[in-house]
């Protein structure tokens, strides 16, 4: 009877159904209202389809066909529906597309040109100039952009992370950050900050920890290790290769129980026949107690 009931409304809508259910599904089930009207739905037939159930409101002039759960890539292009053809995905949102920070969005940022308000889950900023490539098939802010957004709303460990991933992943260009960088630009400090202490080293790390740690030896003016680095089929949380000094950092319940001390102790073992002097250290001695890791350090490095 649904069915029936739905076939009954396209027809009596004179609507290109099929056309509109595969431009939806190109789309990740979200359509604007300009697309709606384009396949043949008037305004009242779109009221019509909505108390039927085949159309939901997601935000002002977007729906979402036939459901309205969505992806979050749906989420992001219900989004730019609603801010028009000439938004971009921007700040963190951008970030996260690019790569250059590990969290999804879990409100979605774009810049427009003109006017747009916010939304719940959606933050608009506009921009007289709005400077736009892709990426996943996207339109998101170019990198320079991105992480010049980025040092407006990010804290500095962060903004200097994503800074490292950019180097690490190729994608950052200097003359690019040049060309962003203004002075009184919104960001603008903040970059320039980060690429003051830009450490590269950062994009291999696996956990806040190792950033922590690797922080620990920029303030001590300890050279830095390398992070994660292979040594034979083991994989060291740093490591001075020259000077064959290893460090463990035990950050919770990895290194935790019976069989993960027997583990840890096995590489330790295999780290001393290479001939490497091992190191181990906790989050609490690395955030807490600095000082003695600091002197720890001196002294396996003969600094």
């Amino acid at each position: 009877m649904t069915q029936l009931r739905q076939i009954r409304l396209a027809q009596r809508d004179k609507v290109d159904a099929e056309g509109l259910a595969d431009l939806a599904e190109g789309q990740c089930g979200v359509l604007s209202t300009r697309q709606l009207h384009a396949a043949g739905l008037t305004r009242a037939a779109i009221s019509r389809w909505a108390k039927a159930g085949r159309l939901h409101r997601i935000h002002p002039h977007v729906y979402a066909l036939g459901h309205p759960a969505l992806s979050l890539r749906g989420r992001l292009l219900a989004a730019l529906l609603y801010a028009g053809r000439d938004a971009v995905l921007s700040h963190t949102t951008a970030a996260w597309i690019w790569s250059l920070i590990d969290a999804e969005p879990k409100r979605i940022h774009l810049t427009v040109p003109g006017r747009r308000p916010s939304l719940p889950g959606v933050r608009v900023h506009h921009s007289r100039q709005v400077a736009r490539a892709e990426h996943q098939r996207l339109p998101v802010t170019p990198v320079a952009r991105t992480l010049l957004d980025l040092g407006a709303v990010a804290s500095p460990r962060q903004l200097r992370r994503a800074l490292a991933e950019a180097d690490y992943r190729q994608i950052l260009d200097s003359r690019e950050i040049q060309a962003v960088l203004r002075r009184g630009r919104t960001g603008s400090r903040a970059l320039r900050a980060a690429l003051h202490d830009h450490m590269p080293q950062l994009a291999q790390t696996l956990s806040e920890l190792e950033e922590r740690f690797l922080e620990l030896c920029e303030d001590a003016g300890l050279p830095l290790p390398e992070a994660n680095a292979q040594v034979g089929r083991m994989r060291v949380d740093a490591l001075w290769r020259t000077e064959r000094v290893a460090v463990e950092l035990d950050g919770g319940p990895a290194h935790g129980g019976a069989a993960a001390m027997k583990r840890d102790r096995d590489r330790e073992l295999a780290l001393r026949s290479m001939g490497f002097a091992v190191a181990r250290y906790s989050w609490d001695q690395v955030t807490k107690r600095p000082g003695d890791v600091v002197a720890d350090l001196h002294r396996l490095l003969s600094y």
